[in-house]
């Protein structure tokens, strides 16, 4: 089996093409609620395994665009979707770049809008960082909170994976509203 090249899009050649498209939003299911491309389907990057087989399904009836809020998760969900046989485009700029392009973005009512997910990491560990350099002073051993959450940027940024990011995305203002589609109804749809 040969590895599909993962492809990018802009928004102008997306929006051409638009009716084309089967549109995966690989965000949190909280940025997601917060505003997504018209007819978006939400699969989080981290359940991408799960839903390969409905998105195999999908691919097979019209291509795929992957998005999230740059770009730069959904590159990343191409290239896992590319190791499983699935061909997909990402969006460049992603729903950012799509909304600042004056294309429509929808917004489920009574949704409340999110941070995307790098803004929180950094909050997070700029926060954490800073929490731990001011209790160093008062007490020592605290400046290794500072250097272990270094440590995990580091790491983050070698792997291009990151740990923070997951555990922000279990957040209650990470998860999708009530009366937002199931996974599992996101799945049945996609499978067609």
């Amino acid at each position: 089996m040969t590895t599909p090249t993962p492809t990018t899009v802009t928004s102008s050649q997306a929006s051409a093409r638009f009716a084309e498209f089967t549109v995966i939003d690989v965000r949190t299911p909280g940025e997601y609620a917060g505003g997504h491309l018209p007819g978006a389907h939400n699969v989080p990057l981290d359940r991408l395994d799960e839903a390969s087989r409905a998105l195999k399904d999908a691919g097979a009836r019209t291509p795929l665009l992957v998005v999230c809020a740059s770009g730069a998760r959904s590159a990343r969900g191409c290239a896992q979707l590319a190791r499983l046989g699935i061909e997909a485009a990402t969006l460049a700029g992603g729903t950012s770049g799509w909304a600042a392009a004056g294309h429509p973005v929808e917004r489920p009512a009574g949704s409340r809008s999110t941070w995307p997910m790098d803004r929180q990491v950094r909050l997070a560990a700029g926060s954490l960082v800073l929490v731990g350099f001011l209790a160093g002073a008062v007490w020592p051993p605290a400046y290794w909170v500072s250097g272990a959450v270094g440590a995990g940027l580091v790491f983050s940024g070698v792997t291009n994976t990151c740990g923070m990011a997951a555990l922000l995305a279990k957040l209650p203002h990470n998860r999708p509203p009530r009366n937002s589609t199931s996974f599992q109804e996101t799945l049945a749809r996609l499978a067609g």
